[in-house]
């Protein structure tokens, strides 16, 4: 090749349909943490509309204060539990058109973790009730934080107990922030919409 003729430059390497790009690494989990944390999220909303009867404590106390209150219930627990599995149970069907339509890696439930998820976010909303009361808020006070990731914490670590695994093959880091990032979101604009149905007393 003699001197001054152009040199073509080498293309520039193409990325192929299965790199995955940092757009779709982010997509994929908010994907992700959608679909498994929403057997999660249902369960207080369902028992919200489906809160009375007998309640949990028993209407006992402790230095003065109920343990819970009234609005933790054995009815709303259950239909709550309930609930969060039927949505589990579905998402566990509509699975495999669900990754033919993103081409997301959405996980399975495992039978344990179809019961774990809704049942420990449930537990996680009962524990943040007695912590109220321990720390002097009355029903439907505010407490920052635990409002927002009670059912979080507790969903996650009952399935840790049954479906370790599981829990932390599908929790990767970047599923956890985005967990993280999302439910306080969800949570204020659920509440929020049960506050204006009539649904809550309070929107928080």
């Amino acid at each position: 090749m003699g001197l001054g003729q152009n040199v073509p430059e080498p293309n520039p390497p193409k990325l192929s349909p299965s790199t995955p790009t940092p757009h779709s690494m982010i997509a994929e989990a908010v994907a992700v943490a959608f679909w498994v944390m929403l057997p999660a999220y249902i369960p207080n909303n369902a028992a919200v509309v489906a809160g009375g009867g007998a309640p949990i404590d028993g209407g006992r106390t402790r230095k003065g204060r109920r343990l819970l209150g009234d609005g933790k219930t054995w009815r709303g627990t259950l239909v709550g539990t309930l609930a969060g599995a039927l949505v589990a149970l579905a998402l566990n069907f509509l699975r495999l058109p669900a990754v033919d339509l993103s081409g997301f890696a959405l996980p399975l439930f495992p039978p344990a973790v179809v019961v774990s998820l809704p049942l420990g976010a449930m537990l996680g909303d009962i524990t943040a009730s007695f912590l109220k009361r321990r720390t002097g808020r009355e029903r439907g006070a505010a407490f920052p934080v635990i409002d927002q990731l009670d059912f979080v914490a507790g969903s996650v670590l009952l399935s840790l107990v049954v479906a370790p695994t599981w829990v932390l093959q599908t929790f990767t880091p970047r599923v956890v922030i985005v967990v993280l990032l999302l439910t306080p979101l969800l949570h204020v604009g659920t509440n929020a919409g049960a506050y204006l149905l009539g649904l809550k007393d309070e929107p928080y």
